[in-house]
């Protein structure tokens, strides 16, 4: 049974920000990023989705920048792609449970395997529309504890969420050459986990195997339980 969406105000509390009763015009921004293309309804989420993934991208860098002074720049790029990932957006429409505020089409809100990508969508035109509303700042206020939680965790991951990456340089490092990755799309459904199967084979019997909404995540979980073979995790 489907939820009454909550008011928008209540919205504007999760996202941290200063004392402030909505204006109109703040309110329809906000309404506009909550409707899904698939809703039917217009104005929708997606120029506001597109103007958020390049405030999300500013504003995480300004974060490492801040959090993490002395990293380098590689490391820097290899963390923001972390930070500003479709997972992580789809985990923080989660955390402040979108749903009850979404508006998406009767066929949308029947498929479950759709439900991580339209949070991500609509995550990233919040960001887009509260960056409208209450500029950089604004954004930075709501998201830097998600992502000083979500930094310590990749940091703390030796791999550091690149998978692909540290079975490669594994393998050459004991002489093996490089990993061979096949992938074949298991589903046409959009958005579902195990949309995409990956095998990843290494001489002289290393397989594995993975699943993923997309072959780069299929590729990347298939990557990640050849190295739990390795280690005996």
């Amino acid at each position: 049974m489907s939820q009454e969406p909550r008011p928008l105000q209540q919205l504007w509390d999760v996202f941290n920000q200063s004392a402030k009763t909505l204006g109109q015009a703040d309110l329809a921004l906000l309404q506009e990023a909550l409707t899904h293309t698939s809703s039917g309804l217009n104005p929708h989420h997606e120029q506001l989705e597109f103007l958020g993934d390049a405030v999300l991208r500013l504003s995480a860098s300004e974060f490492i920048a801040s959090a993490y002074p002395q990293m380098q720049v590689g490391e820097r790029s290899s963390l923001r792609a972390q930070l500003v990932s479709d997972r992580w957006l789809a985990e923080l429409g989660a955390n402040i449970e979108i749903e009850r505020w979404w508006q998406i089409g009767p066929k949308a809100s029947g498929d479950a395997t759709a439900a991580a990508t339209i949070r991500a969508e609509l995550s990233e035109a919040l960001i887009g529309a509260l960056y409208r509303i209450n500029g950089l700042v604004g954004v930075q206020q709501w998201l830097t504890p998600h992502w000083q939680r979500s930094a310590e965790a990749v940091l703390s991951d030796p791999h550091r969420g690149n998978y692909k990456s540290s079975l490669q340089e594994w393998s050459q490092g004991e002489g093996l050459g490089l990993p061979t990755y096949s992938s074949e799309e298991m589903s046409q459904r959009h958005g579902d986990p195990r949309r995409f199967r990956c095998s990843v084979t290494l001489p002289p019997q290393l397989k594995a195997e993975g699943w993923g909404r997309s072959r780069r995540d299929a590729e990347q979980q298939a990557a990640r339980a050849a190295l739990d073979q390795l280690t005996g995790s």
